[in-house]
């Protein structure tokens, strides 16, 4: 892991993975396998496993295992592996950290229970890294507001070296983005993930990577044609995808059910079950299938032959 550089090997799109079941309840490999060759199809450069958006708080302990080395498998020599080790307690982090380790993964991310100050979330990264984990992803997630304190955060980056990475997740993003980039002096790799919607603003402050779900080929897209430099030919198609994240991202819920029904219906899952999301009603439901065909037909025109 020490010569994996996030800001050099982490760029542009990462999926962030569902995770499939099948009817009877079971993670689903055969259905996971096929998500990670899209995503590699889609032009992804990594994809973050068992993290929110694959119901992670639903898996039994054998299941986050069982997958992980699936998804290790899968993507091994071929995308980057961000492994998802956030968890109730500390000692259960740092054993699936050390897990990770050993599967080879490039990082490990982790959403540090709510509440903590400065000295323990400095604990808790210290502690991963014990585990051999040389680059740490800390998930500053907040669904209403500004999240984790821009100082501290500075404050981990000078006291933690392996923390090499942040994902801002808050409300709002983009002025976070550019104030944790100024305080740390350009060194963290920074990535937005459920601020999909903000992709532009994200770019705009030359934001490392996003981490979204669904629509992958477009996000590619997005990202190669203003790196190029073609900003209207990226604000183009941002606009086209723009009402299928806006129904998407209503809630995390909602986001899953989607995009799972998004995989069924291109073939790619078996089934759309879900563990932790509720069900859509009628109306969502026939928006959620209209809007589904148009992601589908979206991805094929994009994806590489």
């Amino acid at each position: 892991m020490s010569s994996f550089d996030p800001r050099r090997d982490l760029r542009g799109i990462v999926a962030s993975l569902h995770t499939p079941f099948s009817a009877e309840g079971d993670v689903d490999t055969g259905s996971l396998g096929r998500l990670i060759d899209h995503v590699a199809a889609s032009g992804c450069t990594g994809v973050l496993a068992t993290a929110v958006a694959g119901e992670v708080g639903s898996l039994r302990p054998e299941e986050r295992s069982r997958l992980l080395r699936k998804v290790a498998e899968a993507t091994r020599g071929r995308l980057a592996l961000v492994a998802g080790v956030s968890a109730a307690d500390l000692a259960t982090s740092c054993r699936l950290a050390a897990e990770a380790v050993a599967l080879g993964a490039e990082m490990v991310l982790w959403q540090p229970p709510a509440g903590l100050d400065a000295q323990a979330l400095e604990d808790g990264l210290k502690a991963l890294a014990d585990t051999g984990a040389g680059s740490i992803m800390l998930q500053d997630l907040d669904w209403t507001g500004s999240g984790l304190d821009v100082a501290v955060l500075a404050r981990l980056e000078r006291r933690v070296p392996e923390l090499t990475a942040v994902k801002i997740e808050t409300n709002p993003a983009g002025p976070k983005y550019s104030a944790v980039r100024e305080a740390t002096g350009e060194r963290l790799h920074l990535s937005g993930g459920w601020a999909a919607m903000q992709m532009l603003d994200g770019l705009a402050r030359d934001l490392d990577c996003f981490i979204p779900s669904g629509v992958l080929p477009a996000y590619v897209r997005i990202s190669d044609l203003w790196a190029a430099g073609e900003r209207d030919a990226a604000r183009a198609l941002f606009e086209r995808i723009l009402p299928i994240i806006t129904f998407s991202n209503q809630h995390i819920e909602v986001s899953i059910r989607f995009w799972k029904r998004v995989r069924l219906l291109e073939g790619r899952f078996a089934t759309a079950e879900c563990r932790a999301a509720r069900p859509l009603d009628p109306v969502q439901a026939a928006e959620a299938d209209r809007l589904a065909g148009r992601a589908i037909a979206l991805s094929r025109e994009l994806t590489p032959a």
